[in-house]
């Protein structure tokens, strides 16, 4: 079963375009392959199939070494040279040119694609993460704000990007209207660095709210709270 999810097309500009990431069920190495062919019952041993396991690899390898191509069910090979050539006269040059081994679909593997059966699961973009606030002023850590002073988040996707107007680091008070933090020192995915706005004494909530996710941007931005409450005194 090969389990697939959908996520936004971040390559256009319509809003409600996704594309399809697999997510294989299962990678298998030599070993696993190995054990796979013992299961389904054969009189050689794992000693007679690594050996011819073995065997297959090293020639394989010898007739790409010596410029020959493979044609099996399972796949297919073929060379190309990339790079370019000044001129008719110009021969191969490792530092300007470079040979590149392909493989193709053999039929074995054109039949078994048609067979694949799908299961979509749901996935969610990283969401930020905020592990630890250090006020700067005092030293205390997820504990105190001190207003006009810096503070220091670390934790994952914390970096703030994107063009909408909510984006960015928030203190939000138990009563009252959120205070957005104007000056970011450093802002960085693992850590920011802020400078506290004037902040009235009470208690607040730290809150993050980026389009980052890694790679491209979201088209919609993710919200994320500092579990702890931190005091203003």
């Amino acid at each position: 079963m090969l389990k697939y999810t959908l996520q936004e097309n971040l390559l256009t500009e319509r809003p409600d375009d996704y594309m399809a990431q697999t997510i294989a069920s299962r990678v298998y190495d030599k070993e696993a392959i190995i054990a796979q062919i013992l299961r389904r019952g054969t009189l050689l041993t794992r000693t007679d199939v690594l050996a011819v396991f073995s065997g297959l690899e090293e020639v394989i390898v010898d007739i790409v070494k010596d410029g020959g191509t493979i044609n099996l069910p399972l796949f297919n090979t073929l060379f190309s040279i990339s790079g370019v050539f000044e001129g008719p006269m110009d021969t191969f040059d490792g530092s300007r040119h470079k040979l590149n081994v392909n493989l193709t679909k053999g039929t074995l593997l054109r039949e078994a694609e048609k067979q694949v059966r799908f299961e979509k699961t749901d996935a969610i973009a990283p969401a930020p993460s905020i592990v630890e606030v250090k006020d700067v002023f005092s030293g205390k850590t997820n504990e105190a704000l001190t207003p006009g002073g810096v503070a220091q988040l670390w934790g994952s996707n914390l970096k703030i990007a994107g063009d909408n107007e909510q984006n960015g680091l928030w203190f939000v008070p138990e009563t009252g209207d959120p205070v957005k933090a104007e000056v970011l020192v450093t802002n960085k995915p693992a850590s920011l660095i802020a400078m506290i706005p004037q902040l009235p004494v009470g208690n607040y909530t730290i809150r993050i709210v980026t389009q980052y996710t890694g790679g491209n941007l979201l088209k919609t931005s993710r919200t994320s709270f500092f579990e702890k409450k931190l005091a203003v005194e």
